[in-house]
């Protein structure tokens, strides 16, 4: 991922999770100092911290996904000639698609069963923290559909 960083809608997640990561950062050291040299802290600090934390791994994990910079044991793959390597690149996109869509469906039940539950400190309903999961993996869907997409496309570029 040597790409030049830049503020656009292309790393839309990049800039949400490093917002949310920033936040989990100010609170945690904010909190660090207030019980040091006041010896009391901010109550709501941790829950909020936590939270923000959640947030930015899961959008972290998109970002991840859609540079497709998540870690593969691809040395067997290598080995392949060119079209079975494609052949089993496809495979493995479309068993995305199907694992992260059912993942988005078992978390989005998740959310809509327990949202009901409140924060211990905040007392506001714990989705706000957990509908992250579903966003997560329906992105990941919606990225595994583009790879499908330019896994057929390349199919007129490979050579046996």
């Amino acid at each position: 991922m040597n790409e030049k960083f830049t503020f656009s809608l292309g790393n839309i997640e990049e800039i949400i999770a490093s917002f949310f990561l920033i936040i989990t950062t100010a609170l945690v050291i904010l909190n660090i100092i207030m019980r040091y040299f006041l010896n009391s802290g901010i109550i709501w600090s941790e829950e909020v911290a936590t939270g923000c934390f959640v947030w930015s791994v899961f959008i972290g994990g998109i970002a991840a996904f859609k540079h497709r910079g998540h870690v593969g044991v691809d040395i067997l793959v290598k080995l392949l000639p060119p079209t079975a390597r494609w052949g089993v690149n496809l495979l493995m996109d479309i068993i995305l698609v199907l694992l992260n869509s059912y993942m988005a469906y078992l978390a989005m039940t998740y959310v809509m069963i327990t949202h009901t539950k409140m924060t211990p400190v905040l007392g506001v309903s714990s989705a706000y923290i957990s509908a992250v999961v579903p966003i997560s993996f329906a992105m990941m869907t919606f990225y595994a559909l583009r790879f499908v997409w330019q896994d057929l496309a390349m199919k007129k570029e490979v050579k046996a």
